[in-house]
C-alpha cells in the first residue's frame, strides 16, 4: 500500500486531497495543528493516521514524519501543503509580525517537512516531494507581499530539491494552484461582492486534490516539475 503524508491535512486542499488519497486505498498521515479537524477528515478510515503538529517547528517536522515513517513502514510522498494567508496590505503597512508568520509557515515550515522527508528517502532509496506552490509563486495579487514573495520562495526550493534528489531516486514538484474553492476562497469572494466587484472565479478543490493524485501516482524516474491547475475564468493569462 502506498504512503502519503500530507501537511495542512485539516482543511481546504489539504483535506479534500487526503480524502481522495484515503478512498484510493493509500496510507495517509494528516498533519495539522487542530486534531479535532483532522478526526474529521480522517472519520471512517483505518488507513488514516492523525498527527498533530505545526511545520514551523523544528521538532514537530521530524517527530511527525518520524512517527508516520515507522507506522506506515515508509514515505512514498510528502505532499508539503501548509500555508497561511496574512491580511493584505501594501508593504509600508504589512505588519512585520505578519511577515514573520507568513515565512514561518509557508517557507520555513516546508523546507523543515522537506528536509525531513528527504532524510527519509535517502534512506529508503527514493521517494516523491509535491510542494504546494500556488499561482503566487508566479504572479501577484494585490497587497499579497508576504504570501507572493513565500511562494516564489518555494519554486526555489523545489528545484533545488529536483537536483538534489535526481542521484538519490528522489522527485520533487510542484502544483501551482489558482482559485480552488475552499473557505478562505469563499470568505475572499463575499469581501469582494460586498464592494461591488465581480464574482471570484473558482474550481472545484476535488479538481486540485485529483492533479496531486495524478502527480504522486507516477514511477520514480517521472516528475512533473510544474503543473498549474486553475479556473479558467481567472485573470491570469494574458491580460486578463
Amino acid at each position: 500500500m502506498k504512503t502519503i503524508l500530507i501537511t495542512g491535512a485539516s482543511s481546504g486542499i489539504g483535506a479534500a486531497t487526503a480524502r481522495l488519497f484515503l478512498e484510493a486505498g493509500w496510507t495517509v498521515g494528516l498533519m495539522a495543528r487542530r486534531t479535532d479537524a483532522l478526526e474529521s477528515v480522517a472519520a471512517g478510515h483505518a488507513n488514516a493516521h492523525i498527527l498533530p503538529g505545526d511545520v514551523s517547528r523544528p521538532a514537530d517536522a521530524e517527530a511527525v514524519t518520524r512517527q508516520f515513517t515507522e507506522a506506515a513502514g515508509r514515505l512514498d510522498v510528502l505532499f508539503n501543503n501548509a500555508g497561511i494567508f496574512v491580511p493584505a496590505a501594501d508593504i509600508d503597512r504589512t505588519e512585520v509580525a505578519d511577515w514573520d508568520r507568513a515565512v514561518a509557515v509557508n517557507l520555513t515550515g516546508m523546507f523543515l517537512m522537506a528536509r525531513a522527508a528527504f532524510a527519509v528517502m535517502r534512506t529508503q532509496g527514493g521517494g516523491r516531494i509535491v510542494n504546494n506552490g500556488s499561482i503566487s509563486a508566479h504572479v501577484p495579487r494585490p497587497g499579497a507581499v508576504t504570501y507572493t514573495v513565500t511562494k516564489h520562495a518555494i519554486t526555489g526550493l523545489t528545484r533545488q530539491l529536483a537536483l538534489d534528489g535526481r542521484p538519490l531516486g528522489i522527485d520533487c514538484g510542484q502544483i501551482d494552484i489558482g482559485n480552488a474553492q475552499t473557505p478562505l476562497l469563499e470568505e475572499l469572494d463575499a469581501r469582494q461582492r460586498a464592494e461591488g466587484a465581480a464574482p471570484v472565479p473558482m474550481m472545484a478543490v476535488e479538481d486540485a486534490a485529483r492533479s496531486v493524485l495524478h502527480m504522486a501516482t507516477l514511477p520514480l524516474g517521472t516528475n512533473v516539475l510544474t503543473m498549474t491547475v486553475m479556473a479558467s475564468a481567472m485573470p491570469y493569462v494574458g491580460r486578463g
